[in-house]
C-alpha cells in the first residue's frame, strides 16, 4: 500500500483543484483533452476449498488488494472529419490473487495492468476520418468529450479508425454496464465475457475498423491485430493465420419516449492458440511445452487456433431514472482463450438508478447478476489439472461460476466519485469444490475532467 500512497495523495489534491476550477472554462475548438484517474482496494472473505491450485483465488483473507490508472486524452482536428487521438496512461498495481481464479475476474481496471509497479504506456494513439453520405442535410452536434473533438457532423456517415485502440472502445457498448472506473468492476459486466475480444495484456490492439452511421442504425466492421503469446503484450496480424475479424449490427429502439439499444455482434479469430482437445492429450503425454502456451507462459510456434462468437447486448430505459440492460454471448470454446477471459457462455441482466430517486442527482446506484460457463472440451481440460492464464485450480469438478454485483457511485466533488462495490461469487472458476461464496469487498476514487 505505501508505494501507492502518493498516488493516493495526487489523487486527493487533484480533487481539490479540480473542484475549484470555474465550471464555465473552456478549450479551443480544435483540442480536445481530458483527465481520469482511478484508484480501486478491493478484499475478499475467506471459504472453503477442498484444494487449490496454480490460478486458484486464495481461499483465505489475503491482503488488500490495490490498483490505479490514470490516463490522459488528447485529441485534435486534422481538418474537416479528420481528427487524431492519444492517450498516455500510468498503469499499476494488482488485483486481487493477482487477478486468477475467477473467471469472471473481480476488477476490470487490472486486466489493463501487466506490471504490478506503476509503468507509463501509450494507451491510444489512432486516427479518424469521417465520410458524409449522400445528400443529407441532416446534422448533429458531436459534444466535447473522451476521445472526441467537438464537431458537426452528418447523421448518415462512414467513419474510418486507424491505429491503437481497445475494441471495447467502439464495440459492446452499454451505458449502464460498461466502465469499471464509474460502474460495475467485474469483468463479465463491463463487456460480453464469452467475447475472447483480440487485445494485448493492458486491453489494446491494432487495426482497422469501419463504422455506417445513420440516425436509428449502425454497423461497424473491423479487422485486427492478436496477441503472439495468451494475454501477453507482444501483438501480430499475420493475413489468414494470425487475425480477428469483429462485426456488429446496432438499432436504437423507444418504448415511449424512453430510448433503447439492441446490439448483436460478431467475432471471428485467428491466432497460435492450441485447441483443449491438444492440451489434454499433452497432459497424458506430459509435454510441458504445450501447457505453457495454453496458460500464457509459452510462445505458440504454429497457427490454425480458431474462435467464433456470437453476443447480444441491450439496453432500455424505464423511466427517467431506472434502466435495464442484459447481454448473452457464446464461442465454440474449442480452442484456448487467447485475449480477454476464460469463459465460454454467458447471461448477464441488471439495473441502475439514478440517484434523483433519493434527492441525489449525480449519483448511481447499480445491481446485476451474471451466469458464465465453459465448453465441454474445456472443462475436461482443466479436470484433468491443465490450466489456462486466468483459471486452473488443477482439478474440476463442473459448476457454472454465477456473481452478484451491487455498487453505489456517489458524486463527492464537482469532478470527484466515490464507490462502495461488493460482489457475491459461487463456483469461483466453475469449481463446485471451491463454492465459496466469496464475499468480494471494493472502494473505488474517482476523478474525471
Amino acid at each position: 500500500m505505501r508505494k501507492f500512497l502518493p498516488c493516493i495523495v495526487l489523487y486527493v489534491l487533484t480533487a481539490q483543484l479540480v473542484a475549484a476550477q470555474p465550471p464555465d472554462s473552456t478549450k479551443p475548438d480544435d483540442w480536445s483533452s481530458h483527465f481520469q484517474l482511478t484508484v480501486i482496494n478491493q478484499i475478499h472473505s475467506g471459504f472453503h476449498a477442498k484444494y487449490s491450485g496454480m490460478n486458484s483465488l486464495s481461499d483465505s483473507v489475503e491482503p488488500a488488494a490495490t490498483s490505479i490508472t490514470t490516463t490522459l486524452f488528447l485529441g485534435r482536428k486534422l481538418w474537416k472529419g479528420a481528427a487524431i487521438y492519444a492517450n498516455p496512461e500510468v498503469s499499476g498495481g494488482r488485483g486481487l490473487s493477482y487477478s486468477v481464479g475467477v473467471a469472471g475476474a473481480l476488477n476490470g481496471e487490472t486486466y489493463r495492468i501487466g506490471n504490478p509497479e506503476p509503468v507509463l504506456s501509450l494507451s491510444r494513439a489512432y486516427f479518424e476520418q469521417i465520410f458524409p453520405l449522400g445528400h443529407s442535410n441532416d446534422y448533429e452536434d458531436i459534444p466535447d468529450v473522451v476521445n472526441q473533438v467537438a464537431e458537426r457532423v452528418p447523421t448518415h456517415r462512414i467513419t474510418i479508425r486507424a491505429g491503437k485502440y481497445a475494441m471495447a472502445d467502439f464495440y459492446d457498448v452499454n451505458p449502464y454496464s460498461h466502465d469499471a472506473r464509474s460502474q460495475f468492476l467485474n469483468w463479465s459486466l463491463m463487456a460480453n465475457g464469452a467475447w475472447d475480444y483480440p487485445a494485448d495484456v493492458k486491453g489494446y490492439t491494432e487495426g482497422l475498423l469501419v463504422e455506417w452511421h445513420t440516425p436509428n442504425w449502425a454497423i461497424r466492421l473491423s479487422s485486427v491485430a492478436v496477441p503472439v503469446v495468451a494475454n501477453h503484450p507482444k501483438m501480430e496480424y499475420v493475413f489468414d493465420k494470425a487475425m480477428s475479424e469483429t462485426a456488429e449490427l446496432e438499432r436504437e429502439t423507444k418504448i415511449g419516449t424512453h430510448p433503447g439499444t439492441i446490439r448483436l455482434l460478431f467475432s471471428y479469430t485467428q491466432s497460435r492458440a492450441p485447441s483443449y482437445k491438444s492440451g489434454l492429450t499433452a497432459l497424458q503425454a506430459g509435454d510441458t511445452t504445450l501447457l505453457k502456451v495454453i496458460d500464457g507462459n509459452g510462445e505458440g510456434t504454429s497457427y490454425g487456433g480458431h474462435k467464433t462468437g456470437i453476443g447480444m447486448n441491450a439496453n432500455q430505459e424505464i423511466t427517467d431514472n431506472i434502466g435495464a440492460f442484459a447481454r448473452i454471448g457464446w464461442n465454440d470454446g474449442q480452442y484456448a482463450t487467447w485475449a480477454f477471459t476464460e469463459i465460454d457462455q454467458t447471461a448477464s441482466a441488471g439495473l441502475s438508478f439514478k440517484g434523483a430517486l433519493w434527492k441525489r442527482a449525480d449519483d448511481v446506484v447499480g445491481v446485476a447478476a451474471v451466469v458464465n460457463g465453459i465448453s465441454a472440451e474445456h472443462q475436461a481440460f482443466l479436470k484433468a489439472g491443465g490450466y489456462g492464464f486466468i483459471i486452473g485450480d488443477g482439478n474440476l469438478n463442473y459448476g457454472h461460476e454465477s456473481i452478484i454485483e451491487t455498487y453505489y457511485n456517489a458524486r463527492v466533488y464537482q469532478h470527484c466519485y466515490f464507490t462502495f462495490d461488493y460482489q457475491y461469487v459461487t463456483n469461483p472458476a466453475y469449481n463446485k469444490d471451491r463454492h465459496g461464496p466469496v464475499s468480494v469487498f471494493a472502494f473505488r476514487g474517482h476523478i474525471e475532467f
